[in-house]
């Protein structure tokens, strides 16, 4: 099976507006989750560390609201204490801006396959080249191949001491199975869910400038000028005929990777204001945590 990996080749800078969704009521937490049967006996602090993401769409409740800011939890130098978290969501659930979020508190290491696999093949790797191959023939990137890219790349010290988040894979059970007889399993599995009309309409209405990088939404974060709405452009891809497909392909697919990770699943309403849909995975992070803390001090008594 090969590994399917969205690229847009324009440079994007990171974006410096407000992506804002109105939202009257607070999201409630749902969750599949009861217990944490993969969380290790320890407690867990981590160090801060700048994660490998590029441009996305921000929330937030006003244009003018200011970035939230968060303490970095403290580190510990045991690599089994690490957190190790897996978020998947559909296209324009906002999950590259909960992949931020959670960075930038947590201090986990951020693992994006396609980031992973433009800079494979950016520095000419092994992996790289092999995958650069299949790219220029227009060929999905085989599965094999992709793993590889993120067992070496979650093998490497940063990860094992802070901990990691892995965006938006696997994508597959067979990608899920691979990673797993690697040793690499989470100790939660975070699922955005967006309504399809919802999502949909984020994806149709997003725009492009291509002089700086910056991503607009015509409803939400429209251009602040006509000369600016002059020049923007739309992804080819982000239609609504097309979205649909990349919906439903998406679904199957995480219906397949749900079965193996489903008693330590928690579903997450996205359809909130970033901070409010934060305020979720947090509360659920922070009970993994404290879970940790209390069986390490009952042990240590």
């Amino acid at each position: 099976m090969a590994s399917s990996v969205n690229f847009w080749t324009i440079p994007q800078p990171k974006p410096q507006s407000s992506y804002s969704y109105s939202s009257s009521l607070k999201p409630p937490l749902t969750s599949q989750l009861s217990l944490f049967p993969n969380s290790n006996n320890s407690i867990l602090s981590l160090r801060s560390h700048t994660s490998l993401s590029h441009s996305r769409l921000t929330k937030s409740h006003s244009p003018n609201a200011p970035p939230p800011h968060f303490m970095v939890m403290a580190s510990t130098k045991n690599p089994e204490e690490a957190l190790k978290i897996m978020i998947s969501g559909a296209p324009a659930s906002g999950k590259g801006t909960q992949c931020e979020l959670i960075t930038q508190k947590y201090g986990l290491v951020h693992v994006a396959a396609g980031d992973l696999l433009r800079a494979e093949v950016a520095a000419g790797s092994d992996n790289g080249r092999q995958a650069k191959e299949f790219m220029e023939k227009g060929q999905l990137v085989p599965d094999e191949i992709v793993v590889m890219m993120v067992k070496e790349r979650l093998s490497q010290p940063d990860s094992e001491e802070n901990g990691w988040l892995l965006d938006g894979y696997p994508r597959s059970l067979s990608q899920a199975t691979a990673l797993k007889k690697f040793g690499f399993e989470p100790d939660l599995f975070i699922l955005l869910e967006v309504p399809e009309d919802i999502l949909v309409e984020r994806v149709i209405g997003r725009r492009l400038d291509p002089v700086t990088g910056k991503i607009y939404h015509l409803k939400y974060s429209p251009p602040e000028t006509e000369e600016i709405a002059a020049r923007l452009t739309q992804r080819f891809d982000d239609t609504e005929e097309k979205v649909k497909l990349r919906l439903r392909t998406h679904h199957q697919n995480v219906e397949a990777v749900l079965s193996m990770f489903k008693d330590i699943t928690v579903k997450i309403d996205g359809n909130g204001s970033k901070e409010d849909v934060f305020a979720q995975i947090d509360g659920w992070l922070t009970k993994l945590l404290e879970q940790r803390k209390a069986t390490s001090e009952s042990l240590a008594a």
